[in-house]
């Protein structure tokens, strides 16, 4: 039989042993022989209780999820010819994303003859950066997503 190196439930060597006395240990101790590393030679094999261990893994990993914290985008559609009253309400809106931590996208749409002008979206996208400035710093430049949609990506500093 192969030779295997033992460690028992301490996590001490117990030496090189077959593979038939290390299951006979392992069935005295009522505990489960889990192979460590099959590559090494000689194999290298422990004295576990595997249920136990497969259940404190899924805590962690569960645990690791629960820190994980996925990032929410907020959009706020603009027009270029925004009433000044209607421009303060949504930029308000962009500043209380921002402050309870997502990212804010501020997207400029133009209809027909507002595609004319593309420089009066790109004035409004400026007002509210210049808005939130003290709270936020630009994550994407404003650019023509298409031709007829300006956005750009704010992120809480």
């Amino acid at each position: 039989m192969s030779p295997v190196l033992l460690i028992d439930l301490e996590g001490k060597q117990v030496g090189t042993i077959t593979l038939d006395e290390a299951k006979e240990m392992a069935r005295a101790k009522s505990c489960d022989l889990v192979e460590v590393a099959p590559e090494a030679r000689p194999i290298v094999c422990k004295l576990m209780d595997w249920g136990r261990e497969k259940y404190e893994r899924e805590k962690k990993a569960k645990a690791a999820r629960k820190k994980e914290h996925a990032i929410a985008i907020k959009e706020v559609k603009f027009r270029p010819n925004i009433d000044e009253h209607d421009f303060e309400t949504k930029a308000r809106q962009v500043r209380t994303f921002l402050e309870k931590g997502h990212h804010a996208k501020v997207s400029v749409m133009f209809r027909m003859r507002e595609l004319r002008r593309p420089e009066n979206g790109f004035q409004v996208l400026k007002r509210v950066q210049d808005f939130v400035a003290d709270i936020a710093k630009l994550e994407e430049a404003p650019s023509r997503a298409s031709q007829r949609v300006a956005c750009m990506v704010l992120a809480p500093k």
